[in-house]
């Protein structure tokens, strides 16, 4: 146990300052022929309304938790009780501990191995490298990860020139990325990226993107 403490704690600190080379979520990919397709960029080099529209679509209370939305958790417990649409209360934080350091998939021991990095994230990258992480690692679509792979596959540029459309587009992906288009979404993903894009503007103008600047 203590060697699992210190081996995930130095793991936690040599990624504060190194993109993260692969992780298990790309590797799956492997297999499959569909390849990995990647791009690292600073934060500072990404449009930021790409991580306002992450914001509003996933964790609107980004920067003011430390890891884990109580608020969201028993909200997400309570429609699921309910029987309605099943609902997650994952932050951010909570995505990009799993995206990073664990596999996809359910069961309470990965839940736990992912709270337990969650915090280490929180109390040694900060708000800013969590996002940075984050938008570098999330799949926006089959075998493509990060916002930059993602903005030149649909729209042919980098994540540097990302429009508010745009930038809700991918952040509508993520939930589903193998499932849902980037460009020209339909159906429901096309009404959400409407959706996101208008909150975006709310992010922007309750400063709830702050912890980024």
């Amino acid at each position: 146990m203590l060697g699992f403490v210190l081996l995930s704690v130095l793991w936690v600190l040599i990624l504060r300052f190194v993109p993260p080379p692969i992780t298990l979520t790309m590797l799956g990919d492997v297999p499959t022929g569909h390849g990995i397709t990647k791009s690292w960029r600073s934060l500072s080099a990404i449009d930021p309304d790409m991580p306002r529209a992450v914001i509003a679509a996933e964790d609107s209370r980004f920067c003011a938790h430390n890891g884990f939305d109580y608020i969201a958790i028993a909200n997400a417990a309570r429609s699921n009780a309910e029987g309605r649409r099943i609902r997650g209360g994952s932050t951010i934080s909570q995505q990009t501990a799993k995206n990073v350091f664990l596999w996809q998939g359910g069961g309470y021991f990965r839940k736990g191995l992912e709270a337990w990095f969650t915090v280490l994230i929180e109390a040694m990258w900060g708000k800013r490298r969590i996002m940075e992480v984050y938008l570098n690692v999330a799949e926006t679509g089959i075998g493509t990860y990060g916002v930059e792979a993602g903005a030149r596959r649909y729209f042919k540029h980098g994540a540097a020139r990302l429009s508010g459309r745009e930038a809700a587009q991918i952040a509508a992906v993520l939930p589903l990325p193998k499932k849902r288009a980037g460009i020209a979404p339909t159906g429901f993903t096309g009404r959400y990226a409407r959706t996101i894009e208008r909150r975006i503007a709310i992010v922007r103008r309750e400063g709830l993107d702050g912890c980024l600047n």
